[in-house]
Formats: structure tokens, sequence, C-alpha cells
């Protein structure tokens, strides 16, 4: 075969010979991205049917295929938003929204202008984290919505135009159709940063957002158990098939610090999300414990940052806002 390469390349690059083949003597010659040159390629033929065991010679010239952002799917327009990053995991029932919304708030403690997107469609609950839950948004043109303003951060969500009980049985595509509205008939003004609170999964919902929003990167949440970093790593490798890139992964969950004694217990196991982020080659961003403060605050619509700015909880979601803006700039 060292024969037939070093006749190739007398005629192609060696760059744009993707593929050689010497099936019992007929040998195919793949290129990739080269222009097609037929009478080039006859030459080629002849040259190599000159070599000992060449029975038969083919030439073909390939494309290479467009990757699935670049199929012509036209980009939502999103004027005035510097930055837009996912907060996406593998499965639900991690934390991520949890996530989500007090990251938000950390980079709006962190001199950021902020806005937090609800795109859980099916379970939406930046409502009752941010505290308007069963309010209409207002449209004083009847065209667009004013987004909700509280603790420093502009949201928007589904969920606040349908009751809480309601459940939202649609397929995919009205699903997207829905969230599309409402992302670009929000008036958001200037925005540095923009949160979107991703379903869980690897579905239609997250494919489309990520084909039609320009993410500058997703932060994958995960809980350091070995069944929710599988699915964790799903996540990681999805966006990474569709050209989004990984800002980081979040272990949340990590440990659950005893009110009395004051030891950690690692109750979901110990750095799994952390190992899995080295073993991937991605930034581990951080860890969140496991505090009752966290989900109470989260239920009473008062965010722990908010709740509780001089907080440990607090610090730790602005140690992780600090390196997501670091990766933005």
């Amino acid at each position: 075969m060292s024969d037939i390469e070093e006749i190739i390349k007398n005629y192609f690059p060696a760059e744009h010979i993707e593929n050689i083949q010497n099936l019992d003597g007929r040998v195919i010659i793949t290129l990739i991205d080269t222009p097609e040159n037929m009478s080039k390629a006859e030459e080629l033929k002849k040259e190599l049917l000159k070599t000992e065991g060449v029975l038969k010679a083919t030439v073909i010239f390939t494309r290479k295929k467009a990757s699935p952002t670049t199929l012509g799917i036209e980009k939502w327009d999103m004027k005035n938003i510097k930055h837009i990053i996912g907060v996406a995991s593998g499965k639900g029932g991690v934390g991520k929204s949890t996530t989500a919304v007090n990251l938000a708030l950390a980079l709006s403690n962190l001199g950021q202008k902020v806005a937090v997107f609800d795109a859980d469609i099916y379970g939406p609950s930046l409502p009752t984290m941010l505290s308007f839950e069963n309010t209409p948004p207002v449209s004083y043109d009847g065209k667009t919505f004013e987004p909700f303003e509280n603790f420093g951060v502009k949201a928007i969500s589904i969920g606040s135009l349908i009751d809480r009980d309601t459940p939202l049985i649609w397929r995919g595509s009205k699903a997207c159709g829905a969230i599309e509205q409402m992302l670009k008939e929000t008036n958001w003004g200037e925005i540095d940063v923009m949160v979107i609170d991703m379903p869980p999964g690897t579905g239609d919902i997250q494919i489309t957002l990520s084909q039609r929003i320009d993410f500058d990167g997703v932060v994958i949440v995960s809980t350091p158990q070995d069944i929710a970093l599988i699915d964790a790593v799903k996540g990681v490798n999805m966006f990474e098939k569709i050209n989004v890139k990984i800002l980081g992964l979040i272990q949340n969950m990590a440990y659950y610090v005893c009110p009395d004694c004051g030891k950690k217990a690692y109750i979901f196991g110990e750095n799994g999300t952390k190992d899995t982020a080295s073993r991937l080659g991605q930034q581990f961003l951080g860890e969140i414990p496991l505090d009752v403060s966290i989900r109470e605050n989260a239920d009473a619509g008062t965010p722990v940052v908010a709740a509780d700015p001089d907080g440990p909880q607090t610090k730790a979601y602005e140690e992780i806002a600090q390196k997501i803006l670091k990766a933005l700039s």
C-alpha cells in the first residue's frame, strides 16, 4: 500500500486523501474537499495500473458533511444580549433549575445585567422560585411581553401563563414554537448574560434550541451519584455533537454538613462529577452542598443567593459564576 500512497500523493495533497482501499487488486481512492479534476484523476489511474497487483483503479471526489448547526437553519435574532449560556442536565431531579436561578443571581451580584429564561417548558419552576407565580406578564402593545424583574434579574416563563397544576401536553414542535415566541417577543433590553434553564435530557427541544440560539456555552449540572453521571455524560456528548461548547460541570448536592458536629456526609458519593469532568476533559466549575436552606428558599420564592447574600451557599454559587464569566471572556 505504501507504493500506492506515494503515487497518489504525487497527484493530490495528502490532506485531501480521505481513504485508500485495495480490494483484491481493485484500488479505490476517496478524495475529500479537493477540486474535481478528472484529467488528473485519469492520469493517476493510468499510473496506478502500472503498479504490480493493481487490476483496476477508481477515484471518488467527496465533500465534508455539514454539521447539524450549519444545515441552513436560521438562527433566532437575540439582539442586545451579549452572552447566552444554557444550564442543562442529563436527567431531572438533580437541582438544575435551582442552580440556574441562583447562578443568575450570582452573576447579577458580580455586576452583570442578567436575564433568566425558562425553557424547561414541561416543568417550569421559575415562577415559583422568582415569586411571579400566577401573575401573567404585561404587554403594552399586545405584541410583546415585558419580563418580570425580581432580585435584580429579568425573567420570563411559560409557567406564568398557565395554572401550576395544568400539564402541557404538547409535541416537540409546538413546545419549540412557544419557546421561540416567548424568547423573541420579550423586551429584554440590554443584557450582559442570559441564563437559559434547559429541559432535562437530550431531546428535541434541547437540539432545536442549540441549533437556533448562538450559545456561548452550556453548563451541565449533576449530582455525584453514578446513575446521574451516566446521563450527565450523555448530555455532554450530545452538546459536543451539535457543536455547542461545554463551559463545565457543576456537582450539586455534593455533601451534607451536620448542623450539630459540622461533619460532611457525602450522601450521593464523593467527587463523582469532578472525576467525570476530568475524564471527559471538561472544566469542573465547583460544587454546591445539599443544604435545606437552598430548598426552603427556592420553594418560598426567595433564592438563597438573595435570601442569604453572605452565606456559604451564596459564596459557592458566586465562585462558580466567576469561573463562567472568565470562560465567557
